[in-house]
């Protein structure tokens, strides 16, 4: 690991708490008896790893798992109950930083409050009555269902991810089936909608969109929907997901090229007892192609006079290796494909460039490199430093640039890695103006290991032993191309800027910061509490292009000054108040009146949001629950094109 690890009782007390974390993340199963039963085990974890005595993970899973059947079999039980919604009680859905349940009878409380809860969601969504106990039930036999299905690998996966998110937040294992799923998904060799999905309070959500999927052409998912139902083909009947186990809902989302699954999904920041919309998707493969970069054209007017814009849109930095090792002089690849773009956009005489990095993730770097070297003449791009010190700095050394104009780079909170580096360039060699948000900060490089290539046989014997502790039923099917004893991905180093600053943690800082619904103290880098930190090491040899530092200052006034005034800017402010307020919500009312009250004020608050936008721009207003496209109305790459026009004046 490039981060020296001590295994020891502090180690150990860390992983104690991640594993009931990963367990029982919302304290709705254990109980403080339990707890104080575990408490013994807390400083004995590192001893067991090193031994490979895993009995006490596989007891607390039982203990969990005990008290989770129990949870359901009341749950069940409940639903039967004549409920009276019109009571001023409310229920406390998210209990992460509540202690744990006192007894059986605070614990009965808590889940009657639960399916009553579930019930009012379904009630006020417009669900049949006849239906609402028959789905209820439905879902708390599916969740008996799944429970059955957890076997040896399974209780092994999640507290060896325990152990290794102790570590950092990037190092993981994968259990045999789930290296495989994870090494085709880098493959792309899976038909699905193209999001990658994470649980929160036992919903799915959309924790990202990826360049070239189903949901990044069709624009009608967003990071943040919660999906809460799925469907197969366009007649279907829905079926409720919510607590489901996440790679149940997966194979249920996932299926043959051509097929259409359709979603329910409730939009990001709003209640469960919101109106969902209803997603329709073809699956397919996420294909190269379909991530290629894009471009635009956009005129903005200032004083009288109009600037020609070009916008290119890069969702992922990537390369077609095949291609490439095949020799065809025509692969295809982020540098190439903007390069040609470049050139199209200077025969339309555009006055400036906006490179639109917004949600990219990174890719290949050597294409952040050279793609970099598209905007300078040759020089250090990035520098590169392992776990031994050793620094590798990597350079651009073609002397060609492809565009000497005005240039901008837009961004946002979920700009990773590879983004991050090409940002990070231009800004240090005083190249271009960087526009948005503080980017993701994920600046660590990792390798993934097959366990079996670097363990010795009797570690081998060891760790097999581990994966069939327990005494559980349901032994795991392990895959034909699934590596035997799983594979772990390692943390093996860290990105530098040529100024020195690494892009860990801190990612790169924007010259002219726009608001963001989404706060960097709960996404990006620094929300993960053992993330590697952000340092500094000696700068590169590089020579400064311009220095901006005079233009920026100018270019922040001017902007600060439009936003005075600005419809858009005002109303993204009242949306960020809206998301916290929501997002540090922590009960809701089991009031019917109050709760559809409450509903409807939100739904009604977001349409006339979103109507006055559009009047700005000249578009006709959105009907009730009508879906807008999600183009239609960009507050922050219009604003950076007025930015751009700003530099085009100053310049």
């Amino acid at each position: 690991h490039y981060q020296k690890v001590v295994v020891d009782d502090s180690f150990s007390s860390i992983v104690f708490d991640e594993y009931l974390k990963a367990l029982d993340n919302g304290k709705s199963y254990f109980l403080q008896s339990d707890i104080a039963d575990f408490e013994k085990y807390r400083l004995t974890m590192d001893d067991d790893l090193r031994s490979g005595d895993l009995s006490v993970p596989f007891y607390i899973f039982n203990v969990y798992q005990k008290r989770y059947n129990d949870r359901v079999a009341f749950a069940l039980k409940e639903i039967d109950k004549k409920f009276d919604f019109t009571s001023n009680e409310s229920y406390t859905y998210d209990r992460e930083k509540l202690p744990w349940l006192k007894s059986e009878a605070e614990s009965n409380n808590l889940w009657s409050k639960r399916v009553k809860y579930e019930m009012l969601n379904l009630k006020v969504t417009g669900t049949d009555e006849s239906k609402i106990k028959e789905t209820l039930k439905k879902r708390y036999e599916n969740l008996v269902s799944q429970s059955t299905k957890f076997n040896n690998q399974d209780v092994f996966g999640i507290f060896m991810n325990s152990f290794t998110g102790t570590v950092d937040p990037h190092t993981n294992y994968f259990v045999p089936n789930r290296a495989q799923e994870f090494n085709e998904d880098l493959a792309r060799t899976f038909e699905g909608i193209g999001a990658r999905l994470q649980l929160e309070n036992e919903v799915v959500k959309i924790a990202e969109i990826i360049p070239g999927g189903p949901a990044f052409k069709a624009k009608t998912l967003e990071v943040n929907d919660r999906i809460v139902a799925v469907a197969q083909g366009k007649d279907g009947e829905f079926v409720d997901v919510i607590g489901w186990r996440l790679d149940v809902t997966v194979t249920k989302i996932k299926g043959p090229k051509g097929t259409i699954v359709r979603l329910k999904v409730i939009p990001a920041g709003q209640e469960l007892s919101a109106t969902p919309k209803i997603v329709e998707l073809v699956r397919d493969k996420v294909v190269l192609e379909d991530q290629s970069a894009k471009r635009t054209i956009k005129t903005v007017t200032q004083d009288g006079k109009s600037y020609k814009i070009g916008i290119i849109q890069i969702p992922a930095f990537y390369a077609d290796f095949k291609a490439m090792q095949a020799r065809d002089p025509n692969y295809k690849s982020t540098t190439r494909d903007v390069k040609l773009l470049l050139d199209t956009l200077k025969r339309e005489n555009v006055d400036a460039v906006v490179i639109d990095l917004r949600s990219n993730g990174g890719g290949s770097l050597p294409e952040a490199i050279s793609l970099s070297g598209l905007f300078i003449k040759s020089g250090p791009i990035v520098q590169v430093r392992d776990r031994r010190n050793n620094i590798e700095i990597e350079e651009d050394e073609d002397p060609g640039i492809a565009w000497t104009g005005p240039l901008g780079v837009l961004q946002d909170r979920f700009s990773a890695s590879a983004s991050e580096i090409f940002a990070g360039a231009i800004q240090d060699y005083g190249r271009g103006i960087i526009i948005g948000n503080q980017s993701y900060g994920k600046g660590t490089v990792q390798q993934g290991i097959d366990m079996g290539r670097v363990i010795g046989t009797a570690d081998k014997l060891m760790l097999k032993a581990a994966q069939t502790a327990g005494n559980r039923s349901g032994g795991a099917t392990v895959g034909a191309n699934a590596p035997e004893f799983g594979q772990i991905n390692l943390t093996m180093a860290k990105f530098y800027r040529v100024n020195g600053s690494t892009t860990q943690h801190k990612g790169v800082v924007p010259d002219i910061e726009l608001p963001t619904v989404f706060p960097k103290d709960k996404y990006g880098e620094s929300s993960e509490p053992r993330a590697l930190p952000w340092d500094t090491i000696a700068p590169s040899k590089y020579s400064l292009v311009a220095n901006l530092d005079d233009v920026k200052r100018k270019l922040l006034s001017m902007h600060k000054e439009r936003m005075k005034t600005s419809l858009g800017y005002q109303n993204l402010q009242q949306d960020i108040a809206d998301f916290a307020k929501r997002e540090a919500e922590t009960t809701i009312t089991l009031n019917e009146v109050q709760l559809k009250k409450e509903r409807d004020d939100q739904e009604a608050k977001v349409l006339l949001r979103e109507n006055q936008r559009r009047a700005a721009k000249g578009l006709p207003p959105l009907k009730k629950g009508e879906a807008r496209p999600k183009d239609d109305v960009d507050f922050i790459r219009d604003e950076g094109l007025q930015i751009m026009a700003d530099y085009i004046k100053i310049k």
